[in-house]
Formats: C-alpha cells, sequence, structure tokens
C-alpha cells in the first residue's frame, strides 16, 4: 500500500491530467464533453487498475501508462454509448474496434466516429490506442498474451454492444449472447456473465505480468480463468449493486436487478467472493490477488450509496464477514478518505 499511494497513485494523477488536457481540446463540443466527463467522474477505474502496475517490477511506469490509456478509452466509450443519441449496434462495434486495435500494435488506427454525427475528435482517441500499441510493440512474450487479451476485449465490445441498443433489444441479444457463449460456464446466469465480461482487471493483469518478463502460455492460461469469470464477475456485479439507485433513475441497465430477490443476490455475491477466492489461490503472487478481490470489495463497500440502498447495511455486513480483515482495512480507508474530502 505504501508503493501504491506514493509511487502508483501519482504516475497514475500524472498520466490523467496529461489526457484531461487532451480532452479540453477536442474541436467537437459533445465529443468533448464526454471525454472530460469520463476522466472528472471515472478516475477512480484508472487509479484501481493501477495497481496491477507492482507487478510489472521495474516496468511499472510503462504499466500505468498502458493502463491509464486502456481504461480512459473505456471509459470514454461508456459515455459515449451510455450518453448518445445513437442506438446502432455497428456504431458501437466500430468505437470499440479501437479497444481491439490498442491490443493490436501491427494495426493501423482508423476513423472510429465513421457511423456516428459527432467527428473531429482531434486525434484523442487515435493517440490513446497508439499509446497502448507502443507499450506492447516489440514486447516480448506478447505474443504468448495476445489471443487472451484479445479474447477479453471481444467479451467486452461484445456486452458494450449488446447492452446500449434499444431497450427492448437488450436482454434478447444478452440472453442469446450468453447461449452462445457459456460452454463450461452453466453456473453462472446471463447477467452474471455479462456483468464478468464487463472487467479489464484481466486485460491489467496479463500486460503487466509480461511487463514484468514473468509471463509464460502457462501462467497467462492461470491467469485467464483466475479472472474470468469470478474475479471479473465480482469487481463488475460490485459496481452495479452500489449504481442500483442512479440506474433505475436514468433508466439504464442494471444487472443487480435481474436477481430474484434481495436474498438471492446476497448469496450470489457472497458465492462469488468465495470462488474469487478459490481461483486466485492457483495464481502466483497469491497475497496480492488476494489484496485485490478484498480491495474490491471494502471500497465498493465504502461507498456513502450503500446505506442509500434498501438492505445496503445488511449486505455490507455479510460480504465483508465473506471477505475477512483486509477487506475491513480497505473498507475504513476508503471511509475516511470520503470523510476527509467531503466527497
Amino acid at each position: 500500500m505504501r508503493k501504491v499511494y506514493m509511487k502508483i497513485f501519482p504516475q497514475v494523477r500524472t498520466e490523467l491530467e496529461y489526457w484531461k488536457g487532451r480532452a479540453g481540446k477536442i474541436p467537437n463540443k459533445e465529443l468533448r464533453n464526454q471525454a472530460l466527463a469520463s476522466i472528472s467522474s471515472k478516475r477512480f477505474h484508472c487509479q484501481g487498475g493501477g495497481v496491477y502496475a507492482i507487478l510489472a517490477k521495474e516496468n511499472w511506469k510503462e504499466a500505468i501508462q498502458f493502463i491509464v490509456a486502456y481504461q480512459t478509452i473505456s471509459d470514454y466509450l461508456d459515455n459515449l454509448c451510455d450518453r448518445s443519441t445513437s442506438l446502432d449496434p455497428a456504431d458501437f462495434r466500430l468505437l470499440h474496434q479501437s479497444m481491439l486495435d490498442a491490443l493490436t500494435p501491427q494495426v493501423s488506427v482508423k476513423n472510429y466516429y465513421e457511423l456516428r454525427k459527432d467527428q473531429h475528435d482531434g486525434g484523442y482517441l487515435n493517440d490513446l490506442v497508439k499509446t497502448c500499441q507502443k507499450t506492447l510493440a516489440n514486447r516480448e512474450g506478447y505474443e504468448t498474451i495476445q489471443d487472451l487479451l484479445l479474447k477479453f476485449c471481444s467479451l467486452y465490445g461484445d456486452l458494450q454492444v449488446h447492452k446500449h441498443v434499444n431497450h427492448d433489444e437488450r436482454i434478447p441479444r444478452l440472453t442469446s449472447w450468453f447461449d452462445e457463449n457459456k460452454g463450461d460456464l452453466p453456473q453462472l446466469r446471463w447477467y452474471e456473465f455479462s456483468a464478468a465480461a464487463g472487467s479489464t482487471l484481466g486485460v491489467f493483469c496479463l500486460v503487466s505480468y509480461t511487463l514484468g518478463e514473468k509471463i509464460s502460455p502457462e501462467l497467462a492460461s492461470v491467469i485467464y480463468h483466475g479472472y474470468f469469470p469470478y474475479m471479473q464477475g465480482l469487481h463488475i456485479l460490485l459496481d452495479y449493486y452500489i449504481d442500483q439507485k442512479e440506474d433505475k433513475m436514468e433508466a439504464d441497465l442494471n444487472f443487480c436487478a435481474y436477481y430474484e430477490s434481495r436474498t438471492d443476490l446476497e448469496k450470489r455475491l457472497q458465492s462469488f467472493i468465495e470462488k474469487t477466492h478459490s481461483h486466485v489461490q492457483h495464481l502466483p503472487d497469491r497475497h496480492f490477488h488476494e489484496m485485490v478481490q478484498q480491495g474490491l470489495v471494502g471500497l465498493y463497500l465504502g461507498d456513502k450509496k450503500v446505506s442509500d440502498l434498501n438492505g445496503g447495511t445488511n449486505m455490507r455486513k455479510l460480504l465483508l464477514d465473506a471477505s475477512g480483515g483486509q477487506a475491513r482495512f480497505f473498507y475504513w480507508n476508503t471511509r475516511l478518505y470520503y470523510k476527509l474530502t467531503g466527497k
């Protein structure tokens, strides 16, 4: 944690300030507003992802540069799709092609806005893509992780397309997508599979280990199965859990709304915690991954929005009890942070 506060967070802040400056110069007003809003309201995504830079050892600054650029693409596109006047799945697909290209150093950038009205971002999105490509280009071990990175990213892109189309098309598309992909994951429900696809943690983990020169085909496979579906699913389900009220007000899709009851949701989140803990036992640097898991629980449950949810206090107690002492450490640190900053 000393490394995180003294080195990681300051470097994340430096990278975000750079991209904030670039976003402020975007010529198109709508694109500029969404780019700035995504950095302002979602910077904690980059801070959380930045923790993985520890795994990159002496190349930790390069890892942060990649993580911040990749997560900024994700958050920016999420804003463009969430608050867009477009409901065209082809438009959403082309926008998210940028994330696949960011993981493929050998391809050229393109006009990802071609199918929408708003254009001219001053090279903002293309430069984010190129920053990721530069980190990965000619990196020893990259060929070992590329297929798994693209698999993570393809699932993420599919989710973003299906969840942002016309409201009456969303659930049929998402359930059909799950049926096509569930394979050996029949224990998941369609909305849990969707949640697991919506996290970028697996990408950050694979890239950071590669930058730390510790990757192998065996390790890459262990990381993929260690993170998908449970660690990533836990991450996004907690994110959706605390956003239930505002998503209802905005008529946004929220996966936690599809559980049969509050008790069902409690049991499933406890199950995700238990299964995540079980899966990370097979990873190297086990204590690091346990810290990430318990950090997710503590950080999200420390958010003030939990207290406003029906049954939120009970949910907090149940999940903290299921997660262990380190989760409580992160929970109280989060509460203290909000108290000191007034957020």
